[in-house]
């Protein structure tokens, strides 16, 4: 079954289009698919990093709340 888009990731494709001028709708979804892979990959390796942080590192004294919230506010 062929993906369907909405409106609205219709008309960003056709900005995205417009404004280079050399690509057309396919290669702008291939590099918008290509920039979300580096993005969910460098996620995926900074969660990971943080994680080997907290295991390999001392005891703390803040609850897990304390943790979240102390990210939240970065």
């Amino acid at each position: 079954m062929k993906p369907r888009l909405t409106k609205k990731q219709e008309e960003y494709i056709s900005k995205q289009v417009a404004s280079v001028g050399d690509q057309n709708n396919s290669e702008v979804m291939r590099d918008n698919l290509r920039l979300d892979n580096i993005y969910r990959e460098k996620g995926l390796k900074d969660l990971r990093k943080e994680i080997e942080l907290g295991w390999n590192g001392s005891d703390s004294s803040m609850t897990m709340d304390d943790i979240i919230k102390s990210k939240m506010n970065r």
